[in-house]
């Protein structure tokens, strides 16, 4: 878990992306997704680990319907600090384009283990291409999985809401304004 894929697809001089470094919350394990009008409009989804953001890019955004498994593509990890980022990623830079802060809140890992730490487990979860977890957001909440595909694109993973009270066929997508400044990825582009 490092950041140098982060710092060399970035010119700091140019984005007002936070440079970051290794940080990590004081209790709780944060997620956050952020949606991202870059060249093609998608959902960034983080979640934190050993002091930084292990994000997956997700074209169509995440379900919380349990029958639509969203494409999920592995990126560079990204600084603790981004998880409030909001702002317009400047022509020329990488992921240009604007960025708002559509969900955030809490996760713990699903059926825990008491004897093997959480980094311990969620490093383990990633090897195995397998992790499940519960995330307490304000529009996510309940029980998914990110499972690894056994295809070429090596990064490929699926998002998988799993059956649970939260579960829903409501596209919650059409909650479409940011948690943090109310706006939606239209008006903060103006």
């Amino acid at each position: 878990m490092d950041l140098s894929k982060y710092h060399q697809k970035r010119d700091f001089n140019t984005t007002t992306e936070p440079k970051g470094e290794i940080n990590k919350s004081k209790k709780e394990l944060i997620f956050v997704v952020q949606k991202h009008a870059a060249s093609q409009l998608h959902y960034d989804f983080r979640l934190e680990m050993d002091g930084v953001l292990k994000s997956w890019a997700i074209p169509k955004g995440p379900s919380m319907n349990p029958e639509e498994k969203r494409l999920a593509i592995m990126v560079e990890d990204h600084p603790y600090t981004y998880k409030d980022f909001e702002g317009t990623i400047p022509e020329g830079n990488y992921g240009a384009g604007n960025v708002m802060v559509w969900d955030n809140g809490t996760y713990t890992l699903a059926d825990q283990e008491k004897t093997e730490s959480v980094e311990a487990q969620f490093k383990s979860g990633l090897q195995n291409g397998h992790l499940s977890f519960i995330l307490d957001g304000k529009k996510l909440k309940g029980e998914f999985a990110l499972v690894k595909l056994k295809i070429k694109q090596k990064d490929a993973w699926l998002l998988i809401k799993k059956e649970d009270e939260h579960a829903s066929e409501t596209d919650v997508l059409l909650k479409n304004k940011s948690v943090i400044s109310g706006l939606t990825l239209e008006a903060m582009a103006k």
